[in-house]
């Protein structure tokens, strides 16, 4: 089982590529070889997928939505024209394509988050205005997430 957590901050190079956390290199699945696919995400990030996971789970939940409806196609398209599959270098570096990073905003600094079954790659700055712009606390959102409801 994948299980990507915790968050460091790194330096993105010139080619666009930035260290892959030591801490989360443990988790990558030998199953993927090495590879992600990297692709759009939500809030203003980029999101990164061991290849067996993305294979796995979410090829599967794709081919199950039903091309002839629009929603579903456009969705597809969205999500495929950003996706690239990556390979981690010798220098434990995973390349981010530059469309992913100027959709993110990512310049220099990248924050690297550990979301269970892949990776999200944010502009600092762009992370924190997400997070402050949040109304509700901390305990708040967890007392909503993960209280169950009484019957």
């Amino acid at each position: 089982m994948v299980s990507f957590k915790g968050s460091e901050t790194f330096t993105l190079d010139q080619k666009g590529r930035v260290k892959f956390p030591a801490k989360m290199l443990k988790s990558v699945p030998t199953e993927a070889n090495d590879t992600f696919v990297v692709t759009r995400g939500l809030d203003k990030c980029v999101f990164a997928y061991p290849m067996n996971v993305w294979d796995d789970k979410y090829t599967t939940m794709f081919e199950a939505l039903n091309q002839f409806d629009s929603n579903h196609r456009k969705f597809l398209r969205w999500m495929l024209e950003w996706s690239e599959e990556m390979i981690l270098d010798t220098q434990q570096r995973i390349s981010i394509p530059k469309e992913l990073l100027e959709y993110a905003g990512i310049v220099g600094k990248v924050r690297v988050i550990g979301m269970m079954d892949h990776i999200e790659f944010w502009s600092p700055e762009q992370y924190e205005q997400y997070r402050s712009a949040s109304t509700e606390t901390y305990e708040e959102i967890v007392e909503k997430v993960m209280t169950t409801p009484t019957n």
